[in-house]
């Protein structure tokens, strides 16, 4: 622990008041440290780069001067309505015009509710402008991303490197590069990056816009393989995009952008690592340089802060302590559970499954492995198979299980449905398997071997509504029991989509109304648009919780499905007995089954093997039927993800219901180890987990060990509680109950204990009651 603490003091915290004791620098990284801060000369590749931005944006500011500077009318949030000049006002001028400090706070604009445009940018029509800052969602990723820019400008200055790309991310940003001779980027080198980062901000670069041909980018970055594979690759021949330029780099970048470096007041690099181009291992090996930036100095303190507290939380570092789980290198990406780490797995799967009863699921159970038709069948091979783990059976391709949804519904196809059954409500806690880049792995957040809360609830169209009414009153049951709160996001249809859009739009609808509602109710949670980011098969509801320390852990997940019913040619019974067309729309009609299949042609056949056929053969409704929903849903996600999660969330010190360790028994000597046991014995019936303390420590040492390994409660035993069949209670998370206390009769102390745990509190049940001369005893 010590050993973390002092690398992210070193790294990104800054370290404290004392100097760190100065270390032997190996080989490498001195040699890093020495030489020249920047390269001189630069690249000769920079001035030619500087050389045709220059031509081109003298030709783009007269075309743009040529521009008809109509009168334009450019509305606030507030209703205000400002005049203003085609081609000519900028949103700079706009928020000078209201005051200097919002002009100055402000990062980006955003117009007519979805485009953002450089503050520096002259408008083009009337619209609807709203100004953002560092705190709004949009304006921070674009702080971060110019941010990037400088970052990258540095390591040109230092390097001469070939510059790849430079994403904002969720907690920063980074920038990948190629360096001459396949160098490396060592620790040694932050400081003098910083270094070259203050003089950019100092010189205060303005950001500067061109558009450019494809022709022309790639002439310009001739220099870059990287560059120009993503040109090449990303720019449809005839089109133009966009590169900004700050002091002498010039980057391949779709913007927007901060007005000029000097915004930039706060920056750090956090740390560095290797990469691969395009996340393939089997592309180009890269350097990666991770940073963080903020308007002010004030605001880096605390992330500092805010990171310090992180490290303290570790799941990874508190799993160890604690010994919950621990990975092998056999097995990368897969658990180890330790038994104290399996006491939390399962006091969660209770809760959920306690859950379930009263909500009324039903638990089953799916085979890990199936041959691939399954996933092509439900369409997800043709999006997941290069993150599924897939093996050669008997001549065939089969896939080890990474979702429960086809499965699922080959369980509701099995036999004929009556909409009696409806909503049917199928949960599955099976084992799932993810092929995830070996780069991406981290503790328990990103596995490749993971089990869910998975359900999928089959239920007709009508039912939709309250259904995924309980889904919001199950999570917010859930996530409030455990001091979570909760952010909702409607994720609508992506570019690449299943079904017809008629059907994806009644989708959307139905998930809206049911958001509307729970938004409107009491303790409910407004929500938020997400466009573009629903599932290949249908909308979804993205859940991402807030733990302690603000963070923001996706988790939960509500996927409205119109599709796979079709795909798996699912069908219930109607009440009627005759179709209505409801679920699936014209295509709903009554229908008679379909002729059997024909022997295969000349054409199917391949070395004299017929084609194989699908799965399942997608048939019309049949008469008196109609299509089921089905909704996906998980309250806590990944079970592993979760639990990491709470362990950071709690900081290891667990509520008694999840607690892998609860009761701690110390005698106060040898004499009364045997009563110690006896009390042991009877919790350990009541299931609680308990210990006994039978070393040859003090007294106090014992009960320090205890509350240092987060035992809930801590029972003294010795003479006194002895005789009269009673124990001496100390609750971990009151400073009041570490004296000695007024004895407690220990039925009494079993049945609050039990009630603890049955009611998941987060209470102390025995009150302090502080007895004349404890002090003395």
């Amino acid at each position: 622990m010590e050993k973390v603490t002092e690398a992210l003091q070193k790294t990104a915290i800054g370290g404290g008041d004392k100097k760190p004791k100065k270390e032997k620098k190996a080989p490498a990284e001195a040699d890093a440290s020495a030489g020249p801060l920047e390269l001189q000369p630069p690249p000769a590749f920079i001035q030619e780069r500087i050389d045709l931005f220059d031509r081109l944006y003298k030709e783009q500011q007269e075309e743009l001067a040529r521009k008809p500077h109509d009168d334009i009318l450019i509305t606030m949030p507030d209703g205000t309505v400002k005049p203003g000049k085609a081609y000519e006002t900028t949103p700079a001028e706009i928020a000078k015009g209201i005051s200097n400090s919002l002009y100055k706070r402000t990062v980006v604009a955003r117009i007519d509710g979805e485009h953002l445009w450089d503050l520096e940018r002259p408008l083009e029509k009337s619209c609807k402008l709203e100004l953002l800052d560092f705190n709004d969602e949009q304006g921070k990723f674009v702080f971060w991303h110019s941010s990037a820019h400088i970052l990258g400008e540095a390591c040109e200055r230092r390097f001469g490197c070939s510059l790849c790309i430079g994403p904002p991310v969720d907690n920063g940003f980074y920038y990948e590069m190629a360096l001459p001779g396949g160098a490396a980027v060592q620790s040694t080198d932050w400081a003098p990056l910083e270094n070259i980062v203050s003089k950019i901000v100092k010189e205060k670069q303005p950001f500067q816009r061109l558009e450019m041909t494809k022709e022309d980018l790639l002439k310009m970055f001739a220099y870059n393989p990287y560059k120009v594979h993503i040109i090449k690759d990303k720019i449809p021949d005839g089109t133009k995009t966009t590169v900004y330029r700050n002091g002498p780099l010039i980057d391949l970048c779709r913007g927007p952008h901060v007005p000029d470096t000097g915004r930039v007041e706060a920056f750090a690099i956090m740390k560095n690592s290797s990469s691969y181009f395009l996340g393939d291992p089997n592309n180009d090996s890269l350097q990666r340089i991770y940073g963080v930036s903020f308007p002010d100095k004030k605001q880096m303190a605390a992330h500092k802060k805010f990171l310090e507290e992180a490290a303290k939380r570790d799941h990874r570092v508190i799993g160890r302590q604690q010994e919950l789980f621990y990975f092998e290198e056999c097995s990368p990406g897969s658990a180890m559970w330790l038994p104290h780490g399996m006491r939390i797995n399962n006091a969660i799967m209770e809760y959920i499954r306690e859950e379930y009863w009263k909500r009324g699921y039903d638990e089953v159970m799916t085979p890990n492995m199936f041959n691939v038709s399954l996933w092509e069948q439900s369409g997800h091979l043709a999006h997941y198979k290069e993150d599924m783990f897939i093996l050669n059976v008997d001549k065939e391709e089969f896939g080890l299980k990474p979702m429960n949804c086809p499965a699922h519904a080959m369980m509701f196809r099995h036999r004929e449905r009556s909409h009696k059954e409806l909503p049917l409500r199928l949960a599955d806690f099976g084992v799932l398997h993810r092929n995830e880049a070996s780069g991406a792995l981290s503790g328990l957040t990103r596995v490749r071997r993971f089990q869910q809360d998975d359900a999928h609830i089959f239920c007709r169209e009508d039912q939709i509504k309250e259904e995924v009414a309980d889904l919001f009153d199950f999570m917010k049951s859930f996530y409030g029991m455990l001091g979570l709160s909760f952010k909702l996001k409607l994720s609508t249809r992506p570019d690449k989509f299943m079904g017809e859009i008629e059907t994806w739009d009644r989708a959307e609808a139905r998930l809206k109304e049911a958001l509307d509602d729970f938004a409107a109710s009491n303790d409910g949670v407004s929500w938020e648009l997400n466009p573009g980011d629903g599932a290949f098969y249908g909308p979804k509801v993205d859940i991402a919780v807030l733990d302690c320390l603000n963070r923001h852990w996706q988790c939960a997940t509500i996927q409205l499905d119109f599709q796979q019913p079709i795909n798996f040619s699912l069908e219930y019974q109607t009440a009627e007995g005759v179709q209505k067309d409801k679920a699936d729309g014209p295509a709903h009609a009554a229908a008679p089954e379909p002729a059997p299949e024909p022997e295969p042609a000349a054409a199917d056949k391949k070395d004299g093997k017929e084609k194989k056929k699908p799965l399942v053969i997608k048939k019309p409704l049949s008469p008196g039927c109609a299509r089921p929903v089905m909704i996906h849903r998980a309250m806590a996600g990944s079970i592993e993800r979760f639990t990491a999660i709470l362990t950071e969330h709690f900081a290891g010190k667990w509520p008694f219901w999840l607690s892998p360790r609860q009761v701690i028994v110390i005698p106060v000597g040898m004499g009364f180890l045997g009563y110690a046991k006896e009390v042991a014995a009877i919790l350990k019936k009541e299931r609680i987990y308990v210990d006994v303390d039978s070393s040859g420590n003090t007294l106090q040492k014992k009960i320090r060990n205890g509350q240092m390994a987060q035992y809930n409660f801590c029972f003294v035993v010795g003479d006194e509680e002895m005789r009269s069949r009673k124990v001496n209670i100390r609750y971990r998370d009151d400073t009041s109950t570490q004296a000695r206390d007024v004895p407690v009769d220990l039925d009494e102390a079993v049945e609050k204990l039990r009630k603890l745990k049955a009611d998941r509190g987060m209470y102390n049940p025995f009150p302090h009651k502080k007895e004349d001369g404890a002090d003395k005893a």
